[in-house]
């Protein structure tokens, strides 16, 4: 391997590091709670889970030439947080997939894609659409430790420096 490859496959352990944890946070919490809109941009703790599963899968679609279809970026896919986790699971498995397939050379290819907030086709090294797939994970996850934080349930260590290798 390579630095960038490892460099994608660090950020892909991380994703999967932090969505188990803030997943088995999410369990302990009723259902109302988990669905009270807080006045975040996702209106609630579900709501930010199932955006940042959304958007993973519309992302994955990109990547692998297969659209996933969407109404907006706030639809929820998932009403049950059981099948919301479940699906979250394997959506962590599909990216950590994606990312052992990747090389330099795929890397370095254009990326074609019509976006979702701004009507309009967009295209972009591999690498740089990877980058953003990431960090948007990061930065929703980011809200999300603040919703719990907020009703009182500890998020715990989130810093990338942490997860443990496996």
């Amino acid at each position: 391997m390579n630095k960038t490859t490892d460099y994608f496959q660090r950020l892909s352990q991380y994703n999967q590091w932090m969505n188990k944890r803030l997943y088995q946070v999410c369990e302990a919490i009723p259902d109302s709670v988990r669905k009270e809109d807080r006045g975040a941009f996702f209106r609630s703790i579900h709501g930010t889970l199932n955006h940042i599963l959304l958007a993973d899968k519309v992302w994955l679609g990109r990547f692998y030439a297969q659209p996933f279809e969407i109404q907006s970026l706030a639809q929820e896919l998932y009403t049950e947080f059981e099948t919301l986790h479940q699906e979250r699971q394997n959506t962590d498995k599909e990216i950590q997939d994606w990312v052992d397939s990747l090389t330099e050379e795929q890397l370095a290819l254009p990326l074609t894609f019509t976006s979702v907030s701004q009507p309009r086709e967009c295209v972009f090294p591999l690498w740089h659409a990877a980058l953003h797939f990431f960090n948007h994970q990061t930065h929703h996850r980011g809200q999300l430790t603040t919703l719990l934080s907020q009703s009182g349930f500890e998020p715990g260590v989130t810093d990338l420096l942490w997860v443990p290798f496996e």
